[in-house]
């Protein structure tokens, strides 16, 4: 207990050097991008900082283990789902994104948990792969169905230019808000409830 409220308190402090390597100053030994990995999925907290600058670059190490990853090809983001994340980069709604991903990832990770309670007590372990992968599939188009919520009030990005003369869409703004606010919250409900719908 007093391990997991230190690693909460106290993130361990990585540093990079400039030749890239990077360096644990809680064990006092070079770690690589998987070590940093392992670290994640064992709930331990770090920080990264650049060696020389002082600057937290915490973000972009993070972005480059799962850049990693993604090359190992255990592909967790789907194509549809890394575009509508860059087409939202300068968008006016950038700033609801990461609060309304953290949200959703956590709902799905509440999901998973009880899914692993389930496997444990009730099936002894023993995974039963169609009924959770189908589950997994449809946290994951919950998610793709969010992306696409939060384009630009609804817009279609492959849809055609609108036509001479047609209102700009932020003559609509309040009314798609409050179209899109209900949809969050629908989707929202959804999700708090998959868990329990896939198991009655």
């Amino acid at each position: 207990m007093a391990q997991t409220e230190e690693r909460k308190s106290a993130p361990i402090t990585i540093k990079k050097y400039a030749n890239r390597r990077l360096y644990n100053t809680a064990t006092s030994s070079y770690v690589t991008l998987d070590d940093l990995c392992q670290m994640v999925k064992q709930g331990i907290e770090f920080t990264v900082y650049d060696a020389k600058t002082g600057d937290d670059i915490t973000r972009p190490v993070l972005t480059q283990i799962i850049v990693e990853e993604e090359g190992k090809g255990q592909n967790l983001l789907p194509i549809t789902v890394l575009r509508q994340l860059i087409g939202f980069y300068g968008d006016s709604l950038q700033g609801l994104v990461p609060h309304y991903l953290e949200q959703s990832m956590q709902s799905f990770i509440h999901n998973q948990e009880r899914m692993r309670q389930y496997v444990q007590s009730t099936l002894g372990g023993i995974f039963p792969f169609t009924q959770f992968e189908e589950m997994g599939k449809q946290n994951m188009t919950l998610l793709e169905q969010a992306m696409k919520m939060f384009s630009p009030f609804g817009a279609d990005p492959g849809a055609a230019p609108a036509e001479p003369g047609t209102p700009p869409a932020s003559a609509e703004a309040p009314d798609k808000l409050d179209e899109l606010q209900k949809k969050i919250d629908a989707l929202e409900k959804q999700m708090e409830n998959l868990g329990r719908q896939k198991r009655d």
